[in-house]
């Protein structure tokens, strides 16, 4: 039985295949542990509520031990009252008759109201993931929307896009991929992402010291250019091809990731991939939410400052930045 004072924690679009994925993993402690008592909170919209009164039935039929409560509701005053922790993952999907802009506005109206939802009935200290995509920018929506929450509270997950690129270099490098260190993914989370291996290492422990070794020394610059960038960009179009559907496990297990290093830190030296409120670093202007690399203590992030960047990584972030401009330009209205 759970021994800490109980969580709450809620999940938007929770009958869908991440929220589906989420529960479960956060409700048997993988989350924060077997020891937190852990009170789920789910939402979805009207249509799907019947698909979500399902789910609560398999969370009850698991008998998890870390699970005190579960809460099914379509109403964001409900689901985000006194919440600790947000994982925004219920979005309007792009499909082939729409587009972009029209995908922002569309999300733009979804997470402003949940941005004010948040800043009315969540606990003032709540942290917030979002993962519904265009994630960093509804990211953004949903902070501007909350003024009385720390805009340090609304991170994005890119942290998807660090572990593809780490398990893409542990198989170039013959290496497992919890060797792979220091992975950076810059900018958003789209195609213009920009997976940086400049400062990644395949790091071994042996019996008595630790051997590094840099990967860009351990790769053809011709295969990190041409080949692993583009599939890291990519990587989910073609899960898509391949599955018939998004990435659903993956993307849950990196939200896990990303709430479980924020509130409990990073080690090993390591760092990780966050989309965080820009503060100025590597010439990016505040106002937009701009995956950096970052460190995690005492449940607070911080960017890794001052890295040395190369004119090709200049010019590559120097897009992504672009794009998350043109996309803050399109849902100017709703901020």
């Amino acid at each position: 039985m759970s021994t800490k004072k109980a969580v709450r924690i809620a999940i938007t679009g929770a009958a869908g295949q991440i929220g589906y994925q989420l529960a479960f993993r956060i409700a048997s402690g993988q989350l924060f542990g077997k020891d937190q008592s852990i009170i789920l909170q789910l939402i979805e919209i009207t249509p799907a509520i019947e698909a979500l009164k399902g789910v609560a039935m398999e969370l009850d039929d698991c008998s998890f031990d870390t699970l005190d409560k579960i809460i099914v509701t379509d109403k964001l005053e409900i689901g985000f009252k006194d919440i600790n922790y947000a994982f925004l993952v219920g979005a309007k999907p792009r499909t082939a008759d729409i587009e972009r802009k029209d995908l922002l506005l569309g999300n733009a109206k979804i997470f402003s109201e949940q941005g004010k939802s948040l800043n009315m009935f969540a606990d003032n200290n709540v942290k917030v993931l979002v993962v519904g995509n265009p994630a960093n920018t509804n990211a953004l929506i949903a902070r501007e929307n909350a003024p009385n929450i720390d805009p340090k509270n609304f991170t994005a997950m890119t942290r998807l896009d660090h572990n593809r690129a780490k398990a893409q270099i542990a198989i170039k490098t013959n290496a497992h991929v919890s060797e792979i260190k220091k992975m950076i993914i810059w900018g958003n989370h789209s195609a213009t992402q920009y997976p940086d291996i400049s400062y990644c290492v395949k790091r071994k422990r042996g019996p008595i010291s630790i051997h590094e070794e840099k990967i860009i020394e351990l790769v053809n610059q011709e295969w990190y250019r041409e080949k692993f960038i583009p599939l890291v960009q990519q990587r989910g179009t073609e899960i898509i091809k391949a599955r018939g559907a998004s990435s659903a496990a993956s993307a849950a297990s990196a939200a896990i990731d990303h709430m479980r290093d924020w509130v409990q830190g990073t080690s090993d030296n390591d760092w990780v991939s966050m989309g965080v409120a820009s503060d100025g670093s590597y010439s990016i202007s505040e106002g937009v939410v701009f995956s950096y690399p970052v460190i995690c203590n005492n449940g607070e992030y911080s960017i890794i400052k001052n890295l040395d960047i190369d004119e090709f990584s200049n010019d590559k972030i120097g897009l992504t930045n672009n794009e998350l401009r043109e996309e803050r330009s399109a849902v100017e209205e709703l901020l």
